[in-house]
Order: structure tokens, then C-alpha cells, then sequence
């Protein structure tokens, strides 16, 4: 496993960056195979398998695309826009920008430091989360190969 060679506060967002992208290089290294992680869910609490989870390949392919936008940015906005949506009509996506746009001001008028803080705690725990997760893909694959530490 990688060191984390910058030092922030424990709970800084930085921090949580840093340990995200560490654990996911670390998953990158481990995992030799991808394929081996087709099919095989991930245990929820207590051991029991979740119905309806994405297998650990899927997991697998999310972190790392979750991390390369990390590490090198997110896609301009209409680029992002057209990948999600595919052949949504522009109609529709110019109707729902104008009211986001209007919804995006009022609230951001009012509220800026509540939703600053609201995404920032937001992003926090997503990202403690996913390092979780990557862990678990780690450990689940090393399990499968017969590299359990």
C-alpha cells in the first residue's frame, strides 16, 4: 500500500483525496485480473450479500474512473452532459438548464455557505466511502486469488 506523503489535518478534504487515490492505486496494483471480479458481489453488513449490488468488476471499473477525474479533472460540462445523457433531446436539456440555472441563483443567493458546507461534508463522506470500498475490492480479490494478507 502506498504512503500518503503529504500531511494535512486528519479531516481535511485533501487528506481524503490523497487516501482515495492511494487505496485505488493500491487496488490498480493488486488486481492483476479484473475479470476475476465478474460476478462476485461484495458482502453488506454481517456478511450477507446484498441483492441487487453491482458485482466487485463493476465496482472495480467505477473507482478508477471516479479517480482519474480526481487526478485530472472533470470534463467541461456539455462534454460530461452528452456522455450521461446520450440522445436526450436538446430541448429538454436547454428547458432543464434555464430552471437549474434560476433554481442555482435563488438558492444560491440565500444559502451559499450552507450548501458549501452541505457538499463539502457531502463529498467528505462519499469519499471515505469509496475508499472503503476500494479497500474491500482489494481484499475480496486477494481472498479470491489466494493473496489474503
Amino acid at each position: 500500500m502506498q504512503v500518503l506523503t503529504k500531511r494535512y489535518p486528519k479531516n481535511c478534504l485533501l487528506t481524503v483525496m490523497d487516501r482515495y487515490s492511494a487505496t485505488v492505486r493500491n487496488m490498480e496494483q493488486v488486481v492483476m485480473i479484473p475479470s476475476l471480479l465478474r460476478d462476485v458481489q461484495l458482502s453488506g453488513h454481517g456478511g450477507q450479500i446484498q441483492d441487487g449490488a453491482p458485482d466487485l468488476y463493476k465496482y472495480f471499473t467505477m473507482l478508477k474512473a471516479i479517480q482519474v477525474d480526481m487526478d485530472h479533472g472533470l470534463l467541461p460540462r456539455e462534454e460530461w452532459q452528452a456522455k450521461v445523457s446520450g440522445s436526450e433531446d436538446e430541448a429538454e436539456n436547454d428547458a432543464a438548464e434555464t430552471e437549474e440555472a434560476k433554481e442555482e441563483r435563488v438558492s444560491g443567493e440565500l444559502y451559499l455557505e450552507a450548501q458549501f458546507h452541505l457538499h463539502f461534508s457531502s463529498l467528505h463522506h462519499i469519499l471515505t466511502h469509496l475508499t472503503l470500498k476500494a479497500k474491500e475490492v482489494t481484499r475480496k480479490y486477494q481472498e479470491i486469488t489466494g493473496q489474503a494478507m
